[in-house]
């Protein structure tokens, strides 16, 4: 029997690569794909598929409980939900949203889930929801919860509710916290993006506080590979760290950027730090490599490479617009 998949936020960052790689790697899988199109969400990054036979497109919101009924009824046996608000700087002015879509919008694709016996439901989150890191250590799947941020806080309230449902309902839910992602299809608001749209602009480049903050940076592929391995042989109940071991600066990162791209540093503009910004994170992904056979393929430079081409490409086929986007991570 073909597999029936429903993907969340299929038309977002990493919920348009993984829908691709699913597609390519499993030609007999049907994917469905839930996404309420805001800001974060483009059409265009998943044009072309939109004829694939097995590809299917539903316009809505997570939190719509008719509607999620009515999609899990339509023979879906496995999720894997990644659609949720993640932008830090858009959860301090609007926590309400974030609540709204990463909370009570998982709660109710998990009680869809649970009454409609899905036979797999993979929950996407975050290694910020363990909040941050002094200089040395790394994030482990036993790491307390304690996020700093609302956009963290609402992250982690949904990890507690996809772990809940597994132990009071028995649903087959597995949990990956993953380090940043960065690549091809990123919204501009993020760190990587923002630093490639402005420096083609030769525009300024806003860092936050001293830029020595500090990430592991992981290539969305590489994300995408470790989310199929978890939705075909993860354990239910399990969480399942995933890192790029990529750790860099934001300073190291825009520099890098600038140099590839043969731009002046003189672009970068240290700008007021904002509340709560956690100064590192480190994921220790040995579990996932033990258990599931997982290793990120793609070195930093690597990946910066690949995601430089796939803007610059973008880039040269759009006109020229000014960028307006706040700071990033």
């Amino acid at each position: 029997m073909n597999k029936n998949v429903l993907v969340t936020g299929g038309m977002g960052f990493i919920g348009s690569n993984f829908i691709l790689y699913l597609l390519d790697k499993y030609p007999d899988y049907r994917v469905y794909n839930l996404d309420k199109l805001t800001y974060a969400g483009n059409p265009k990054h998943l044009a072309q598929v939109q004829s694939n036979p097995n590809y299917f497109f539903i316009h809505g919101d997570i939190a719509d409980q008719a509607l999620v009924n009515r999609v899990m009824g339509e023979g879906i046996d496995t999720v894997v939900h990644i659609a949720a608000e993640t932008h830090v700087d858009r959860s301090i002015e609007h926590p309400h949203q974030f609540v709204l879509t990463n909370v009570i919008g998982t709660q109710v694709l998990l009680e869809a889930a649970r009454l409609h016996h899905i036979c797999k439901f993979v929950h996407i989150s975050t290694d910020e929801v363990y909040g941050t890191l002094g200089a040395t250590g790394r994030f482990s799947e036993h790491t307390p919860l304690a996020p700093n941020s609302p956009y963290s806080a609402s992250k982690a309230a949904s990890d507690l509710l996809a772990r809940a449902y597994h132990q009071t309902y028995g649903l087959n839910v597995t949990i990956t916290r993953c380090s940043n992602n960065y690549g091809p299809r990123q919204n501009p608001e993020k760190l990587i993006p923002l630093i490639i749209t402005r420096a083609l602009q030769d525009q300024p480049i806003p860092i936050y506080g001293d830029g020595l903050n500090i990430r592991d940076w992981l290539y969305v592929e590489d994300h995408c590979r470790a989310i199929d391995l978890v939705m075909h042989q993860g354990i239910a109940g399990e969480i399942y760290n995933i890192g790029g071991r990529n750790e860099y600066t934001n300073l190291e990162v825009a520099s890098m950027i600038l140099d590839e791209l043969g731009k002046s540093k003189s672009l970068l503009q240290f700008v007021r730090d904002r509340p709560g910004h956690d100064r590192r994170y480190a994921i220790d992904a040995s579990k996932i490599s033990k258990e599931l056979g997982w290793t990120p393929i793609y070195s930093f430079r690597r990946g910066i490479g690949l995601t430089l081409r796939w803007y610059l490409e973008k880039y040269e086929s759009q006109p020229r617009q000014p960028d307006t986007s706040p700071p990033a991570e």
